[in-house]
């Protein structure tokens, strides 16, 4: 962990670069509730539960995107949790500029520096592809939910992620649950990502007291419907899912 914690460290003013490349001079950079690529933009916020006066927190919130977009609205708490240092900067710097109330505090989605019982929504996007045991960062998840809350996150699709990008042919096997290391231009060291596959996610869930309410395989035929998601492959997208959404309540 210590690792990815340094990669993301280095990786953040690039990162969020890209995030904000499409800002304008004068306007605000974004703050979407952001799921992934593929999840239409009219759903972000039906897919949730009732947002009025509800705790939220964010595991793994980078650069604070989602937590600033959910605290323009009308929630009660709001709180990001990253283990990178110049990620929780670029958090509350745009915090900041948007004026709204959220804390981001230093802390691993796989022992939360929070207490039990503290939120109504737990949210996470693109993070659980990077966490080595999932069974104790959802274990984490249940602890720092409410009876009854809901814990929303979104992964890359683990069918999508045996792919070449480039060929669009499968380059492993679905069962193959060895670790990837993937090279982020020059940097060192490579971000490591673990291979589960969909029924082992689900299983996670069950066992960390979870019961998952919906499973969300968003996407589009049309290549098209990818170019303004940040996406460098819109033809692959458009013939396997990029992103997998669960919804499951803590009980």
């Amino acid at each position: 962990m210590s690792e990815t914690r340094r990669l993301w460290d280095q990786w953040s003013e690039a990162f969020q670069e890209a995030w904000n490349a499409e800002t304008g001079e004068s306007e605000r950079r974004p703050a979407p509730i952001h799921y992934g690529p593929g999840f239409p933009e009219d759903r972000r916020l039906a897919f949730l539960p009732d947002l009025e006066g509800a705790a939220v927190v964010e595991l793994g919130c980078g650069g604070g995107q989602a937590s600033v977009g959910f605290a323009r609205r009308e929630t009660g708490r709001v709180v990001g949790v990253d283990f990178s240092r110049e990620q929780l900067d670029a958090a509350r710097g745009l915090r900041d500029e948007y004026a709204v109330t959220a804390e981001f505090v230093g802390g691993d989605v796989s022992a939360l520096p929070l207490a039990a019982d503290s939120f109504d929504l737990a949210f996470s996007s693109w993070v659980y592809h990077m966490v080595e045991d999932l069974n104790v960062a959802f274990r984490e998840a249940s602890r720092v939910l409410r009876g009854g809350g809901s814990f929303v996150f979104a992964m890359p699709h683990p069918f999508y992620e045996l792919f070449d990008p480039a060929a669009g042919e499968l380059e492993r096997s679905y069962f193959d649950s060895s670790p990837v290391r993937k090279s982020i231009g020059d940097l060192e060291p490579s971000l490591v990502e673990y291979q589960r596959g969909v029924g082992e996610i689900h299983e996670a869930l069950r066992e960390a007291g979870f019961e998952v309410e919906q499973l969300y395989e968003p996407g589009s035929m049309d290549p098209d419907a990818y170019r303004e998601q940040w996406s460098h492959k819109p033809e692959l997208m458009a013939q396997v899912p990029p992103t997998l959404v669960f919804r499951a309540v803590a009980e």
